[in-house]
């Protein structure tokens, strides 16, 4: 036998080979796909199922509850969730939006307001605990067309440049001053570090916080 012919079988018994093994092949891909198919037609059953449960999940009626603020000097009664925060209760329902939102997590301080003259997260802090508690907002601070001397402070100092923390700022500071508790500047930057400002305006409400502590010794 030549090397031509010789060479001519053996490709012959490769492709023969590869027949044998593509039919195998081919059986095996027929199957998964047979599989497969089978599964997308039960899947309406299990997701009609999953609706019908789904359907009988009762939902419990929200709770309200009429709750009394004092906010800025007046009173203020409304029907709240239970869980609403004094910010959003502040803000979405007595319309004081100098109170802002920032974090929402009180990592910030751009919601700061005063409770009975102490500094906290209104994001934090349930309205329904707030009852009888004396609630001062940055809308309250002012006297009339008289700001208070925080505020004042600030505008010549120069204390602010975007303006969004500053509620929180000015009113953290109000109740910096009343605590009595920070005098030097590292003790100052310390009690207010609570109190994020994005624009970097540290300096510039170091010096409006001294000068009033000045007035006031």
């Amino acid at each position: 036998m030549s090397d031509i012919e010789n060479e001519t079988n053996n490709q012959a018994d490769k492709e023969a080979a590869s027949l044998s093994g593509g039919g195998s092949s081919r059986r095996s891909f027929i199957s998964k796909i047979a599989v497969a198919g089978a599964g997308l037609s039960l899947a309406p059953l299990f997701t009609s199922a999953a609706e019908k449960e789904a359907e009988k999940v009762v939902i419990a009626p929200i709770e309200v509850n009429g709750i009394t603020l004092m906010v800025n000097g007046q009173k203020r009664t409304l029907n709240l969730d239970s869980r609403v925060t004094l910010l959003d209760a502040l803000r979405e329902k007595l319309m004081l939006t100098g109170t802002k939102k920032g974090c929402d997590h009180g990592q910030c301080g751009a919601c700061t307001v005063l409770i009975n003259g102490r500094r906290v997260n209104s994001c934090l802090t349930l309205a329904a605990l707030c009852e009888n508690a004396e609630i001062v907002t940055v809308e309250g601070l002012a006297k009339g067309e008289a700001l208070h001397p925080m505020q004042e402070a600030f505008i010549k100092h120069d204390a602010f440049q975007c303006g969004y923390c500053t509620p929180g700022q000015i009113c953290s500071a109000v109740g910096l001053v009343k605590e009595g508790h920070a005098k030097t500047d590292a003790e100052i930057r310390e009690s207010m570090s609570g109190n994020i400002c994005r624009c970097g305006a540290y300096q510039n409400i170091l010096s409006a916080i001294k000068e009033v502590q000045q007035v006031n010794a």
